[in-house]
This record gives C-alpha cells, sequence and structure tokens, in this order.
C-alpha cells in the first residue's frame, strides 16, 4: 500500500536529498526501470545507500572516481533479497533519469517513477526481485492509473544509447506474466 505521502508501506525508508517537486502540470505516467550495482557486479553493499544519501566516499572504490559529486537518486531500489528501499517519495521527483525523452516528451524524471534493480546490464535478476518489483508495480499502478503496462520501460528505452539498464538479462515477458 502507498500511504497519503507516497511512500510504500512495505518499504524501509531512507531519505535522499537528490529530489524536488515535479512541475505543477506533471502528471505521474511513466515507470521506469534501472539496475545499480556498486561496484559494478558487487552486490549487498551499502555503497547504493550512500551514494542516494550523498555520503558515498568515492575514495573507497577506484570505479567510484566518476561519482564525484554526483546527485543521483530513485523512488526505490529492490535489492537481490527482495528488500524494497524507497529515497523518494512517489509524489516527488526524483533524478534517476537524466537526459531523456519519452514519446517525445523531455525530462522524464518529471512525470515518472525510478525504480533500481540491484544487479548489472548482464546479469540474471533474482526472482525475489521480480515478485517484489511485480508487487510495487501493481501498487504504483493503482495509485497511479496513468502507467498502464505500456508505460512501463527501462532506462535503455528512454535514454538510447546512453544507457543500456536494466539490460538484456531482464524478463519483460515473465515480469508482464506476473503483473497480469
Amino acid at each position: 500500500m502507498i500511504d497519503t505521502f507516497g511512500l510504500l508501506c512495505s518499504a524501509t525508508f531512507i531519505k535522499s536529498p537528490f529530489y524536488n517537486q515535479r512541475p505543477d502540470q506533471a502528471e505521474i505516467s511513466l515507470l521506469v526501470i534501472h539496475c545499480i550495482s556498486l561496484p559494478e557486479g558487487q552486490f549487498a553493499t551499502e555503497h547504493i545507500k550512500n551514494l542516494f544519501t550523498g555520503c558515498l566516499d568515492c575514495s573507497a572504490d577506484p570505479s567510484f572516481v566518476d561519482l564525484q559529486g554526483l546527485e543521483v537518486s530513485a523512488h526505490c531500489v529492490i535489492r537481490r533479497d527482495g528488500a524494497i528501499e524507497q529515497y523518494v517519495p512517489f509524489e516527488q521527483r526524483a533524478w534517476h533519469a537524466g537526459v531523456s525523452s519519452f514519446e517525445g516528451i523531455a525530462g522524464c524524471n518529471d512525470f515518472s517513477i525510478g525504480i533500481e534493480l540491484e544487479g548489472t546490464d548482464c546479469s540474471p535478476y533474482t526472482e525475489l526481485q521480480y515478485q517484489a518489483l511485480a508487487e510495487v508495480t501493481r501498487q504504483i499502478q493503482q495509485q497511479y492509473p496513468l502507467i498502464t503496462n505500456k508505460r512501463i520501460v527501462g532506462h535503455s528505452d528512454i535514454a538510447p544509447g546512453r544507457k543500456t539498464d536494466p539490460g538484456s538479462e531482464f524478463n519483460w515477458p515473465y515480469f508482464f506474466q506476473l503483473l497480469a
């Protein structure tokens, strides 16, 4: 269930400073699925939480050098074990999509919800992640009916050539079967 503050009751809320108000005319109508792991391919670390809360020690791993000063967030992260962390209330604009467009409308952060799956573009996602994602998606669709199945996309769909997530290992047919 989603409460009146735009928070999932089943999630652990960890407040990110990287969000702001959506434009007044923006209706939430798109769900964007991403993937993230820090460092790449390592799971169950605190680095994602630290990145989304502005506390990442960029000297902790050589691959973090490009993350210095980055202000990024997502509405939710679904961990490998299916645990859900929420960083930004759904009613607010998380900074997850970057330069993006959908159906000719630029700036997808204005009208979308971003969900990160802990993973990589080329590693299979877990059954627990699919189950949690399907449950969260059903709740989001109930709260935001403009998000139809046709308006659920990958980051790669709204930022082609720039982003590849959630990657070739994300099983779209299976995910949509779980939503049915």
